[in-house]
């Protein structure tokens, strides 16, 4: 059980590492002048290629399913890929900073609908630990300096929330996916994602070509890290440690975005960004060391 429950957290902390990439690779395509859909196009298609080939010749996995896992892997994919769609769409809006903030209100999305439809027992520490993972991310965003803020960007932000928060609880708790190998599950949670953005391209009609190396490598960069590795380790820990604790360590996203910054762009610390990591990071070694 605790071996289980190890690979949960790592799995865990994997994937919020690995989403919290985003930014880093999708940023520079979209200064480059590539839409939201051509990029996430590209993320979803490299990702389906790259890891089918894994599957099919190196792992050997049957790519078999019946009817209706077909129909709930696909309503899956779509809600996934709306969440990616919501989120990136949003960076055009609002700077990636305060994006990542208001992202993270799906942990609380999360622990409500666990609770109310589920009934999921939540134990005090761990609505503890969701209160200083939230405030800490609050922290991290200092504001925008002329005191505005975008309408649309933050809409949009709480809709990849929400579609985010529907994704975790439904792999926990509907028996349909839950008895389906994580593997296969990431495979075509990508596969059908990839529909939406071929529909919203005219069936690639409006498809921008990507035009030199750089950004063929950042699309390589979005279908390895914070979609292979992302969905694939999320969809081991929602199995293992359940959703709202996966959820919750999801508050690693924000930290790497916040890393990468601060080495590659050069952007500024302050005492109350140390305060806020400090509150994360706190939160979730309480998740990790809970006594059950």
């Amino acid at each position: 059980m605790k071996t289980y429950k190890t690979k949960g957290y790592i799995n865990g902390i994997s994937a919020a590492v690995s989403y919290g990439t985003n930014p880093l690779f999708a940023i520079p395509l979209y200064s480059g002048g590539y839409s939201v859909n051509s990029v996430l196009f590209y993320r979803y298609l490299f990702a389906v290629i790259l890891y089918g080939f894994w599957l099919k010749f190196f792992k050997n996995i049957s790519f078999k399913m019946s009817l209706k896992e077909f129909c709930m892997l696909f309503i899956f994919g779509i809600i996934f890929s709306f969440s990616s769609l919501f989120l990136f769409d949003a960076f055009r809006y609002i700077d990636s900073g305060l994006a990542c903030t208001i992202l993270f209100a799906y942990p609380i999305i999360v622990a409500l609908i666990s609770k109310i439809v589920f009934k999921e027992n939540l134990a005090k520490i761990i609505w503890f630990a969701l209160f200083l993972v939230v405030y800490g991310i609050i922290l991290l965003y200092n504001g925008n300096p002329d005191g505005s803020i975008n309408i649309k960007g933050v809409t949009l932000v709480l809709l990849s929330a929400l579609s985010y928060a529907i994704y975790i609880v439904g792999v926990r708790h509907i028996n349909i996916i839950k008895h389906i190998k994580p593997d296969k599950l990431t495979f075509y949670i990508m596969l059908f994602g990839l529909s939406v953005y071929i529909w919203n391209l005219r069936f690639c009609q409006d498809l921008q070509i990507l035009t030199n190396w750089f950004y063929l490598a950042c699309t390589l960069g979005l279908a390895v890290f914070p979609t292979i590795i992302s969905i694939e380790t999320i969809t081991f820990a929602i199995k293992f440690i359940g959703a709202t604790k996966t959820a919750i360590i999801g508050a690693l996203e924000p930290l790497t975005a916040l890393f990468f910054g601060i080495l590659l762009f050069g952007e500024p610390i302050s005492l109350k960004i140390i305060f806020g990591i400090t509150l994360i990071l706190f939160g979730v070694i309480l998740v990790i060391l809970k006594k059950h």
